[in-house]
């Protein structure tokens, strides 16, 4: 896979040795324990895979690439880069001025935009009216466009099943930009419909098969489907591709429930599904997938708490945490900074993005503690390390750095 040429201050020496050595043991990358940091009386376990994937790497690259090379002139954003705070603040802080916030809210008009200015497309996409008001101003967007091929695959297939008549149902969060931007691909081609969880792929099942009254379709997804979309017509074939930082078991989970639907509604045998329902599992992010399953791994090792690294709005580090949540205590940081003290930690909750000091976070029972760690695909391995090297302080007695890694010869 391409190495990228990201700057110096998101990488950590520590962390790459880790990752560097697994990958030498794991070449196929069927082992998903995690890595035993023994410091004495903490046990750190991180997970498999964490922190950044190809997309974000690949968008950090062309971001401070064309800053260094275009020093000079307004270099602008259509939104945030990823998801993640600090990487977002060196943009500004290097002049980036951004158009848009996550949410599609204008900042700065684009009638102010000039021929000869550079706008970025982030990593999540654009949708397709964005794409033509920069076109008609004349704005070269092709070598600054970083839009994570696994968005674009997602595009693609849509387009695809679409050539065949199948109505898109989009898995994903219906105000995220890269399920905006995949819903304005996939509308332009067919009819578009976004399921945001199971309980609304449960009520668009209801409509598929006639449970529903068809009037009702329009007020329960308002905003969520295509203009003209037609709910007789439309749901009869039907094809699922998701936003692609959703839980991986969340979209089969869907996409299976609505597939026996068209199987019961119509009569249909797995021979004949096709003329239903096309099969799209291969739009599921591989770094997404690795993650997930890298943390369904490291929860089978007891511990007394887990840490999930990353941006408050990233929705694969907020899956990460849902994961997490379901076996042990996690606390949501995006920082070192928000371990206050060896009693204190600032813990966001993944829903309502609600920030909590949690007292008391580290176990009261005798050492050795035992923390799982991982990180989301948007959060740079020096934030991870800088929680490592934060967490070891509340320590006394703790083995050296040294030692510890040389537990992994």
């Amino acid at each position: 896979m391409k190495q990228f040429n990201v700057p110096v201050f998101y990488r950590s020496n520590l962390i790459s040795y880790i990752k560097s050595h697994r990958k030498q043991l794991d070449k196929l990358k069927k082992d998903f324990t995690p890595t035993l940091l023994d410091f004495g009386p903490l046990q750190i376990f991180l997970a498999r895979h964490f922190g950044f994937c190809y997309g974000v790497e690949n968008a950090i690259e062309i971001a401070f690439k064309t800053i260094e090379t275009h020093k000079g002139k307004r270099i602008f954003l259509l939104s945030e880069m990823i998801h993640n705070p600090q990487v977002n603040a060196d943009l500004k802080a290097a002049g980036v001025q951004f158009l848009q916030d996550n949410l599609g809210n204008q900042l700065i008009p684009f009638e102010e935009l000039k021929k000869e200015d550079i706008v970025l497309i982030p990593a999540f996409g654009t949708t397709l009216d964005i794409e033509k008001i920069l076109q008609e101003k004349g704005i070269e967007t092709a070598q600054y466009n970083t839009t994570c091929p696994f968005v674009e695959k997602v595009w693609n297939r849509s387009e695809q099943i679409a050539q065949k008549g199948y109505t898109i149902i989009i898995h994903g969060k219906p105000k995220h930009e890269e399920t905006r931007a995949t819903f304005s691909h996939a509308a332009a081609n067919i009819a578009t419909v976004i399921i945001n969880d199971m309980n609304e792929a449960v009520i668009l099942g209801d409509f598929i098969a006639g449970k529903r009254k068809m009037t009702d379709f329009y007020q329960l997804f308002k905003g969520q489907y295509s203009d003209g979309f037609d709910v007789e017509k439309d749901l009869q074939k039907i094809g699922v591709v998701n936003q692609t930082t959703q839980l991986a078991t969340d979209t089969q989970a869907i996409a299976d429930y609505l597939k026996q639907v068209m199987l019961e509604t119509y009569a249909l045998t797995p021979a004949t599904l096709h003329q239903r329902f096309a099969d799209t599992r291969d739009t599921l992010c591989y770094a997404t997938n690795d993650n997930q399953a890298a943390v369904i791994g490291m929860l089978s090792t007891p511990a007394d708490a887990a840490i999930v690294i990353g941006g408050y709005k990233s929705s694969n580090t907020s899956h990460l945490v849902e994961l997490c949540e379901q076996k042990l205590p996690t606390y949501f940081i995006d920082g070192a900074d928000k371990l206050v003290n060896a009693e204190e930690i600032i813990h966001c909750n993944w829903q309502t993005k609600a920030l909590t000091t949690i007292r008391s976070f580290l176990p009261k029972h005798q050492s050795p503690h035992r923390i799982l760690i991982t990180s989301g695909a948007s959060c740079p391995d020096s934030i991870v390390e800088a929680v490592i090297e934060k967490l070891v302080s509340f320590y006394p007695n703790i083995r050296p750095m040294e030692a510890v890694l040389s537990d992994l010869q």
